[in-house]
């Protein structure tokens, strides 16, 4: 399975500023572009810190003589990588409770932004292309199971497995593989087993929502 990558959903061709661009400008930039951050690079092209309207609105009271992106800005920038996964991002900007991240090459020169916005797309994946890459790589290649053992229903994202698998350990790992293809929102297993092998002994279908 191939999850979509931080290279695949990000914004290339980033709007940044220097460190010396003006208030006015952040803002007329922002406005322009219709977006809520904008990453403050050096002259090597490396982000040094982040712009949000929440800084700028803190460097409006009274006195504040805030008025460059390098007095405003929040730093050290908080970064991404083109090979991070989608998954990754979404944990580092929860983490640093932050909207948007400054994508990196290997030299650190910015080549693109991530925003939460850009990790929503993978949710709108067609129902289609999710229930083959289920039925393909998660079940058959992966779990070499019968393509005719377990059927496989997509709604909006809303995964139901139904049918028979070999053993019951199995019912939780299908389910936390399919949980894991990109645009899945949720997975219910109803499925029965042909061989009870978990501890405590009766057969049982199996459920996950997410």
């Amino acid at each position: 399975m191939r999850h979509r990558s931080v290279a695949d959903l990000m914004t290339s061709n980033a709007v940044s500023v220097q460190r010396g661009t003006a208030f006015k400008e952040i803002v007329r930039l922002l406005d322009e572009y219709g977006i809520t951050a904008v990453p403050v690079i050096d002259a090597g092209d490396r982000p040094v810190g982040v712009v949000s309207e929440a800084d700028l609105l803190r460097s409006r009271p009274p006195g504040s003589r805030a008025s460059t992106a390098e007095a405003l800005m929040s730093s050290p920038a908080v970064i991404a990588h083109p090979e991070w996964s989608a998954v990754k991002a979404a944990r580092v900007m929860e983490g640093h409770r932050i909207k948007r991240l400054p994508v990196v090459d290997d030299s650190g020169r910015l080549v693109g932004v991530i925003s939460r916005s850009d990790l929503l797309k993978l949710f709108l994946r067609g129902d289609r292309a999710i229930q083959e890459e289920i039925l393909e790589d998660v079940l058959t290649r992966t779990l070499a199971l019968s393509p005719s053992a377990v059927t496989v229903g997509v709604d909006d994202g809303r995964v139901t497995l139904s049918g028979t698998v070999p053993r019951q350990s199995l019912i939780p790992i299908t389910v936390r593989l399919c949980e894991t293809v990109d645009g899945v929102v949720d997975v219910t297993a109803r499925l029965a087993c042909k061989r009870d092998d978990a501890p405590g002994g009766l057969a049982r279908s199996g459920g996950s929502h997410v």
